[in-house]
């Protein structure tokens, strides 16, 4: 069966197409035949040897997956059943899902929702469901669309994507930042109001700045996270899920002691069952499906070696499927 695998040895880091036999397939009580896989950033950064993403070696990537289930000694699944798998350190230390077929933990997988292909459940993928994890902190947070603006930073990506359509059919006044002004169009289309360049946002901050956002999905970090940090409204949340310009927060507590600010944490990797299931329950309902076909490109296993450096770069759009069977 074909897979992508990331090989290092003394001749180097190497990712390339090759065969894998099910005898090949690391521990696990659920096989599953996989039928779509996603190209996320983290999938990039280990194709690509850019991070230090892979744990062991050779490696499968790929975070995420939906398929079928073949066989099964989990008492949640039987054959025949439709799963998604989103983290839990496949495709990082445990053979992921840019392949046809795959054993994993049953713990780690969640019910395809019948309201989404596994082609769907891939262009959400864990982008998608990182961003209802964040909408749903801004709910719990108590930010509601008559509070003000949202802010969605890196918007023209996986989880920004998603977090503009999701946050624009829920009712909020969405502004979108991104750093292609090509991407405007895009955005509007899926709801944002306005497009800020994140040139804006990604110069040192000060303390303290103008109050504007309500609420705000932060993938960048850094300095970007700093000044949305400083330009909160009282009471606001952030919620921060990525680290694309820096994993440094180079800002003061002035926003938290003063207006109450809350920086709310997002993982999505190790969330517990029932949150996931909450989220995609969510996505099922909340999301505007039409939206998909906009955000998603589809490719095979051999596009996905092509563009995982076009990902790191930032010259890419949305969400990428992998048909792992094309």
């Amino acid at each position: 069966m074909q897979a992508l695998l990331i090989n290092k040895d003394d001749t180097g880091y190497t990712a390339q197409l090759g065969q894998i036999e099910a005898a090949q397939l690391p521990e696990g009580d659920v096989l599953i035949k996989v039928d779509y896989s996603t190209l996320n950033y983290k999938d990039s950064l280990a194709i690509t040897g850019a991070s230090p993403v892979v744990r062991s070696f050779p490696m499968v990537p790929g975070i995420d997956l939906a398929g079928t289930v073949e066989h099964s000694d989990h008492a949640d699944f039987k054959a025949g059943d439709k799963v998604v798998l989103n983290g839990f350190g496949v495709g990082e230390g445990h053979w992921g899902g840019l392949a046809q077929i795959a054993r994993v933990k049953g713990d780690w997988l969640v019910p395809l929702p019948n309201a989404f292909t596994p082609k769907q459940a891939m262009a959400i993928g864990t982008a998608g469901y990182t961003a209802m994890l964040c909408v749903m902190a801004l709910e719990q947070h108590g930010v509601t669309p008559d509070k003000g603006e949202i802010l969605v930073t890196g918007a023209a990506g996986g989880v920004g994507s998603v977090a503009v359509s999701l946050l624009a059919k829920l009712g909020y006044t969405v502004v979108a930042s991104s750093g292609r002004a090509e991407e405007t169009d895009y955005l509007l289309s899926l709801g944002a109001t306005q497009v800020l360049n994140r040139s804006e946002l990604s110069e040192k901050s000060r303390p303290l700045a103008k109050e504007r956002w309500a609420g705000a999905i932060d993938v960048a970090g850094s300095h970007t996270l700093a000044n949305i940090c400083a330009s909160m409204k009282y009471g606001g949340t952030v919620a921060a899920c990525g680290l694309a310009q820096g994993y440094d927060l180079p800002a003061t507590v002035m926003p938290f002691i003063l207006r109450g600010v809350t920086l709310a944490g997002i993982d999505s990797v190790y969330r517990p069952k029932a949150d996931r299931i909450a989220a995609w329950n969510r996505l099922a309902q909340d999301l505007d499906v039409s939206h998909l076909e906009k955000i998603m490109t589809e490719i095979n296993l051999a596009q996905a070696l092509e563009t995982a450096q076009k990902q790191i770069d930032g010259l890419t759009r949305g969400r990428f499927v992998v048909n792992v069977n094309s």
